[in-house]
């Protein structure tokens, strides 16, 4: 799984050199903010299933009637919050590890083709997720340091599906 901390060593290790010390910087900020990204990993995790139902519902107002495949609207409802869940899920793991990986790994990467094989458009999902981005609040939600964490994932996996 990529990470900073990942990156750092096997970009020394391929060319056989020791961290250079802009690389050390590297990982330092990362640790730096690794407090920030814990608390906003915590914060999610305890209120994802809230969080997730707040996108469907920003979702569902902007396309009343859905995308996809024909199936009731209650079942329909349903999948789109599974999905969101997952990509929550994912930004948590982000947060965690503190790089992209998890993201690039097992969400962004062939998302386009199986949303586009149901019928349903990346936009949906970039609907709700824009709304959870504009939506955050600190000191609320979570302090404004974890709060630009979490937002710095989010942006990246709205970014990847636009």
């Amino acid at each position: 799984m990529k990470s900073v901390l990942t990156t750092v060593v096997a970009a020394a290790d391929q060319s056989a050199r020791f961290p250079s010390s802009s690389d050390l910087e590297s990982v330092q900020g990362s640790l730096q903010r690794a407090n920030a990204r814990m608390e906003a990993a915590e914060k999610l995790a305890g209120n994802f299933d809230a969080v997730a139902q707040e996108a469907v519902n920003a979702i569902y107002n902007k396309y009343p009637n859905g995308q996809g495949r024909d199936m009731d609207p209650e079942t329909q409802k349903e999948k789109c919050k599974r999905d969101i869940v997952h990509y929550l899920r994912l930004i948590n793991y982000c947060l965690v590890v503190g790089g992209t990986g998890p993201l690039d790994e097992w969400g962004v990467n062939g998302a386009r083709e199986v949303y586009k094989a149901l019928g349903i458009g990346t936009d949906t999902y970039v609907t709700g997720l824009s709304y959870l981005r504009s939506r955050g609040c600190a000191p609320r939600d979570m302090s404004p340091q974890a709060l630009v964490e979490y937002n710095t994932y989010l942006d990246y996996l709205i970014n990847s599906m636009s």
